[in-house]
């Protein structure tokens, strides 16, 4: 193969819009990017004034480019994100947080519907609104809906059972319609009413309960009438509370992006039915784009897992305004405008917007600092070459013995890579023995390391001493990862934090961190985070299975005997204090079928 000639090369090309790939040793696909016309654009990357570093370390590895003109830039800007989707070139922009948008869901299939979290695809039935920016402000509004509008938030299993109301209805957050307390016609406005509140039409909703409150005032209904006074009152207070609101407004999402090529911070806007949900920011790998560049490809990636609204709002003149919105508006079918606003309150919320994103790249910023000195500290403490770039730390949590659970938490120079945890439910495991659940979850982890699939860390961290080391340095060597540099964290005296002992394996003895210096709050910090991923998964494991009637494992009791038992007791916990003769008393329970059953419940009486 010929080597390459930049010079030659961009003679060749036409000056026409396109995407171009450039590739490295083995052909790795290095870095995509488009162009109004290829060869202007091209021949920036090797002019003798182009003197950015990062540039420069892409062009000292490129081997060879190729091109593909397209008849636009739209196409050109399409293709380059399929690409990008395609490959993850690692020089390009990558959205990196791969969680799905939180949604509230609506199940309309149940006779008293629910309001409810939900991350994930949209497959199951029922309406769902957003997204939201965030987890917190799913949450946020759900509260504020069930305050508001006393709906439901029990699971259908749970609702089906009851019989008498529950403590939601006590503090006045349920009307109870699983115990008759409100007719399904009433409860159907209420849920009517929640979903035009989600739909940005609360002045409608306004209207509705003030006609609502005077029907119930006329019935001489004063109580009714009473509470529909109180739900308007505090759906007027929640509307007094937003901090911009424009009624009547389309839905507008709003992106800004502020920083330089390789730390660019975007945040993003949300806003329903003119009301401000709040704002997210992303820090998108962008080690070669100019701004505009680096958030034309973020919107398209990000409208990827999310459906654009009527209006995208950005904080620059994109452009690639025109294309973007030819794109989006192919995609929804739907005519989307994207514009860069100069005046009025959509040029307030980009300003807004940009602030945000400035604010968002501070504390990166500064949280990156404080990172660096902890790594380099770790470094120096523990005698390594240079400063670790991924780390890996291990943890065990169980009760007991029971429902054990192994987590893998990984760090790197930007703090925790979330996306890269795992979690293992340990299984064929004498219980409580915490090095065989170990070695398993090691030889599970580091089989899909030797296949290539995740990047080996430069350092490994686990929980115990110098016993530990030796038996977890075993299992590494076995799978042929014996040179990994292997740390095990001892607690210290009557187990104090900050008092933790680190056994180097190959080291004569432990090293013990001084205080509160850099690398030993970063030690405490991964393995706080390695222990709360492995106790969250094991309570979860724990919850599922506990939510899990016992009743539903004891032989010849189908649904219909068990919703009887239900009924009849007023719940599990009746159902556990009752005799063998009190469960006779069920229709369907007879002498036999009631001895198994208390004796399912109380194992060893």
């Amino acid at each position: 193969m010929s080597e390459f000639d930049p010079k030659e090369f961009i003679a060749s090309l036409p000056r026409r819009p396109g995407v171009y790939r450039m590739f490295g040793a083995g052909h790795e696909l290095l870095y995509v990017g488009k162009a109004r016309s290829l060869r202007d654009r091209v021949g920036t990357y090797f002019a003798p004034r182009n003197v950015d570093p990062k540039v420069r370390s892409l062009t000292a590895q490129i081997e060879g480019v190729e091109v593909t003109v397209t008849n636009s830039e739209t196409e050109a800007l399409l293709l380059e994100y399929n690409l990008i989707k395609a490959h993850k070139p690692r020089f390009n922009v990558v959205l990196r947080d791969d969680k799905s948008f939180p949604y509230i869901h609506l199940y309309v299939e149940h006779e008293f519907p629910r309001l409810e979290f939900y991350r994930g695809a949209k497959s199951a039935p029922g309406r769902y609104f957003g997204p939201f920016p965030s987890a917190g402000a799913v949450r946020d509004t759900l509260n504020q809906l069930q305050k508001l509008f006393r709906i439901r938030n029990c699971r259908d299993s749970f609702f089906a059972n009851r019989s008498r109301p529950c403590l939601q209805h006590q503090i006045g957050r349920c009307s109870a319609p699983c115990v008759g307390l409100i007719p399904r016609d009433a409860y159907a406005q209420d849920i009517a009413a929640a979903v035009k509140v989600l739909e940005g039409r609360s002045d409608e909703v306004n209207a509705e309960l003030e006609k609502r409150m005077e029907e119930a005032g006329a019935a001489l209904q004063f109580e009714r009438a009473a509470q529909i006074r109180d739900q308007r009152a505090a759906l007027q207070r929640i509307q007094a509370q937003q901090i911009v609101t424009a009624e009547g407004q389309p839905d507008v999402d709003v992106f800004a992006i502020v920083g330089e090529a390789g730390e660019y911070a975007v945040s993003v806007m949300l806003v329903r039915g003119g009301r401000n949900l709040g704002t997210t920011s992303y820090f998108p790998r962008a080690a070669l784009a100019e701004a505009d560049e680096a958030l034309a490809s973020f919107i398209l990636q990000y409208y990827a897992d999310a459906e654009a609204p009527a209006e995208v709002l950005l904080g620059s003149n994109l452009e690639e305004a025109a294309s973007l919105s030819e794109l989006l508006s192919e995609r929804t079918g739907e005519r989307i405008e994207v514009r860069h606003p100069v005046r009025g309150l959509a040029a307030r919320w980009v300003e807004l917007t940009r602030e945000n994103a400035v604010q968002a790249l501070r504390m990166r910023l500064a949280q990156r600092a404080g990172l660096d000195e902890m790594f380099s500290d770790l470094a120096s403490m523990l005698d390594l070459p240079e400063p670790p770039s991924r780390i890996e730390c291990f943890d065990i949590s169980h009760t007991g013995g029971e429902g054990t659970v192994a987590s893998c938490v990984v760090f790197g120079p930007d703090g925790p890579l979330k996306k890269e945890y795992r979690r293992f439910n340990i299984t064929a495991v004498t219980p409580g023995d915490d090095y065989g659940a170990l070695r398993q979850a090691l030889e599970r982890r580091y089989r899909h390391v030797r296949a290539g699939e995740v990047s080996p860390p430069d350092l490994l961290l686990i929980d115990g001493g110098a016993g530990q080391v030796s038996q977890v340095h075993a299992v590494l060597a076995e799978l042929g990862y014996g040179d990994l540099t292997l740390v095990g964290i001892a607690k210290g005296p009557e187990r104090r934090v900050g008092h933790e002992r680190l056994f180097v394996y190959g080291a004569p003895g432990p090293v013990t961190p001084e205080g509160q210096t850099p690398a030993a709050r970063l030690i405490q910090r991964i393995r706080d985070e390695a222990h709360r991923f492995a106790i969250t998964g094991h309570r979860r494991k724990r919850a599922r299975r506990y939510n899990e009637s016992v009743l539903e494992v004891v032989p010849g009791l189908g649904p219909a005997r068990r919703r009887a038992l239900l009924k009849h007791f007023g719940g599990l916990q009746g159902v556990m204090r009752a005799g063998v003769a009190d469960l006779t008393q069920v229709a369907g329970i007879g002498a036999t079928l009631a001895r198994s059953v208390y004796d399912h419940l109380h194992p060893g009486s």
